[in-house]
């Protein structure tokens, strides 16, 4: 049964993807960004409903209470990555328009890069790491002041489930340059989508908000370290299974 649904749900993403992004370059042509971001988290929610419907996965958010409540209010996501799950489901839980961090080899990828290519996003080049980071700087300011929260994953990439990847400081660097502060955000997705596994099942994720973490005349490692340190007692006290 988790194979069929797996299946299907697979489907699902296709058949909607393609036509969604083809609506999304064009719109493009005509609309300001934030409208097609916001276009595009309609899909995000198509998805992400599709996974509660056809695989039984569902959500579960706690502390949505320490966001930042200001239109403007700045925020720099830093969150637990264990899956796709994640990646499409923020975009739908959040109050505020979501800027990614991502490479840019992401952009080649049909229909579904071409349509990120269209959002005001930051791609990066990794292999130029002085310029790419500074690239970050520079949008990621202007993004934070028209009320665009920068999200991160400070592992760089899905981690299995029970396991801790090398937290980098890019995301808090970043936090520490433009003054804004960091959310922690643990997220237990791993235990309906593995990494890198087609077969899902069925269960309840859990996205727990830390509170607000200050990043001014904070030293870039040391916040991280804190950030770290809540996300993983977090993932221990979400999940316990999977850290035994």
């Amino acid at each position: 049964m988790a194979l069929i649904r797996s299946v299907l749900h697979a489907l699902w993403m296709v058949v909607t993807v393609i036509p969604w992004a083809i609506i999304m370059l064009v719109s493009s042509l005509f609309v300001s960004s934030t409208t097609l971001y916001w276009q595009c988290v309609v899909w995000l929610r198509m998805a992400t409903s599709g996974g509660t419907a056809i695989l039984g996965i569902r959500n579960r958010v706690t502390g949505l209470e320490n966001l930042p409540t200001g239109e403007k209010s700045p925020a720099i996501l830093l969150v637990k990555h264990q899956s796709t799950w994640e990646t499409f489901a923020m975009p739908t839980l959040m109050p505020h328009p979501l800027a990614y961090v991502f490479k840019k080899e992401l952009l080649y990828v049909p229909f579904f890069g071409w349509a990120m290519g269209r959002l005001d996003m930051i791609h990066i080049d990794r292999s130029l790491r002085a310029q790419a980071f500074n690239k970050v700087v520079e949008q990621g300011r202007r993004l934070l002041a028209e009320g665009v929260w920068i999200i991160m994953f400070p592992e760089g990439t899905r981690i299995p489930r029970g396991q801790k990847g090398t937290y980098k400081a890019g995301g808090t660097r970043l936090a520490v340059a433009t003054g804004a502060p960091v959310i922690p955000i643990a997220v237990t997705s791993a235990k309906c989508w593995p990494r890198k596994a087609f077969i899902k099942r069925p269960g309840v994720v859990d996205f727990s908000i830390g509170p607000p973490i200050s990043s001014v005349g904070r030293d870039p490692d040391e916040l991280m370290a804190e950030v770290e340190a809540w996300i993983e007692a977090e993932m221990r006290r979400l999940d316990p299974e999977a850290y035994r």
